[in-house]
């Protein structure tokens, strides 16, 4: 599947956009989104990759207008010897634009991701806010997860942060739930559910929340046993 999609705000304009692939783990996935928002608009874009052998998602919005907002939410949930690759990329080109983008990530067994965001502020695009974050959990001692959140940034009256976290399971919590009668199983999946659920909860059709959250719980380690 090699898809193009291209988006254009015009002022004052509202976007909210999801996207599920779920494709067989036979199949490749490359794909491109790009926006070009005008004066106060707003995108809202909500990203899950759970399928496919190779997947790529380039995501790009070039923040063209005063007061103009995009929301990048992502999160890749990948087993076996799965390779999911994330580059996003969020151009601050006027003063005034904000930015929220959280990816999270759920790596196990022998698979691979990779997480590229840049935030790129420039020479003029002062009053600029943005925020960047990248949230890996690794189930399994042979997963790979590269990232690399970045910010050029040109201009000097700006608000802008980022970072990037790569954990396991939390043994105090683990043993907190087992004390209280779950299996290990069952606990882990628990645990690894809570760590997603911050991306699904921002969907704010609750209709299709509901119909992710079934989906991503049936993906979870032995959660739809």
């Amino acid at each position: 599947t090699d898809v193009i999609t291209e988006i254009s705000l015009a002022d004052k304009a509202e976007l909210f956009h999801y996207k599920l692939q779920r494709e067989s783990l036979d199949h490749y996935h490359v794909a491109t989104m790009a926006a070009s928002q005008a004066a106060d608009s707003q995108w809202h874009n909500t990203n899950i990759s759970l399928g496919g052998k190779l997947a790529r998602n380039d995501v790009h919005s070039q923040l063209l207008g005063e007061q103009s907002h995009v929301t990048m939410n992502g999160l890749y949930l990948v087993t076996g010897e799965q390779h999911i690759d994330n580059h996003t990329r969020i151009d601050h080109a006027v003063p005034n634009t904000t930015s929220e983008e959280v990816y999270k990530g759920v790596l196990d067994e022998q698979s691979h991701a990779v997480f590229n965001g840049k935030v790129i502020v420039h020479k003029d695009a002062q009053k600029t806010d943005a925020n960047q974050s990248n949230r890996n959990l690794l189930l399994s001692r042979g997963c790979e997860i590269d990232t690399k959140p970045e910010m050029e940034i040109y201009a000097d009256d700006v608000k802008c942060g980022h970072g990037s976290a790569v954990g396991q399971i939390n043994e105090d919590q683990l043993f907190f739930l087992r004390a209280r009668g779950l299996d290990e199983v069952s606990a882990r999946s628990l645990l690894t559910f809570a760590f997603a659920v911050d991306v699904i909860e921002r969907i704010s059709n609750e209709e299709l929340k509901q119909s992710i959250t079934g989906v991503i719980e049936k993906r979870l380690p032995r959660g739809g046993a």
